[in-house]
């Protein structure tokens, strides 16, 4: 497994459809911005922007686990493009839970991030996106989501 690119997510406020007891709190976040920098599998630079128009759909369960689904789509600079959709969990401990439930931020060195994406290529030259498993480790800020790809070899 080896690193390749990160990329930071610009979002805005969360949407929240509705907090309960049972499901926890459902929230829409919009994914507005973005930019991918790293490499791809041969080492050579890669640079993108990510496009308008992505959410990243959570649920924050009462036991502090967010269980979410992004999708949204990068354009590289080359003119090329591909669309993600990003699965995964954030769990905190316990007493962090509170917080979380209320849409507070935590400090990102006490939880887990982590995600498993799967590509959509519209390009010859992004097929190695669609060939290879990929693993994502994250950290959510007030305003920016970086996601760390790497490829499992």
């Amino acid at each position: 497994m080896r690193e390749l690119f990160t990329i930071s997510v610009t979002v805005s406020r969360p949407v929240v459809v509705g907090q309960d007891e049972k499901h926890g709190r459902r929230q829409l976040i919009p994914i507005t911005s973005g930019i991918l920098e790293g490499t791809d599998p041969q080492g050579r630079q890669i640079r993108g922007t990510v496009l308008e128009g992505g959410v990243d759909s959570q649920v924050i369960r009462p036991d502090g686990k967010c269980e979410l689904s992004a999708r949204y789509a990068v354009r590289l600079d080359d003119g090329s493009s591909f669309y993600i959709e990003n699965n995964g969990i954030r769990t905190v401990p316990a007493e962090y839970v509170p917080a979380v439930l209320r849409g507070e931020f935590v400090d990102p060195s006490v939880y887990y991030f982590a995600t498993a994406p799967v590509f959509e290529v519209y390009s010859e030259s992004l097929d190695w996106l669609e060939t290879h498993i990929f693993v994502c480790r994250a950290v959510r800020e007030p305003s920016v989501v970086r996601i760390t790809y790497y490829i499992i070899d």
